[in-house]
């Protein structure tokens, strides 16, 4: 009976010490993620362009000023010189 206590009480300790381990884990990785710049923006950006945010009727939209003058939508541009493969 001793030995199944015994048993019983070092399982849960392991199982506990893991699901904190996976706890911090996520919790670090919402961290990053949190911080993470917007691909669409910073290719705008890298490109020459310049990024305008703009309030519309459905959330804020990025356009980006590109250097011949042309505006392009921010996530437009980025996937028209990203393709999927």
């Amino acid at each position: 009976m001793r030995v199944l206590t015994v048993m019983t009480v070092g399982t849960l300790l392991l199982l506990a010490g893991c699901s904190e381990e996976a706890a911090k884990t996520e919790s670090e990785s919402l961290k990053d993620t949190v911080g993470s710049p917007n691909p669409a923006s910073v290719f705008c950006v890298e490109s020459g362009g310049k990024l305008e945010l703009v309030q519309e009727q459905k959330g804020t939209v990025g356009y980006c000023h590109l250097p011949d003058g042309s505006i392009v939508e921010e996530w437009t541009y980025f996937r028209a010189n990203h393709p999927v493969n």
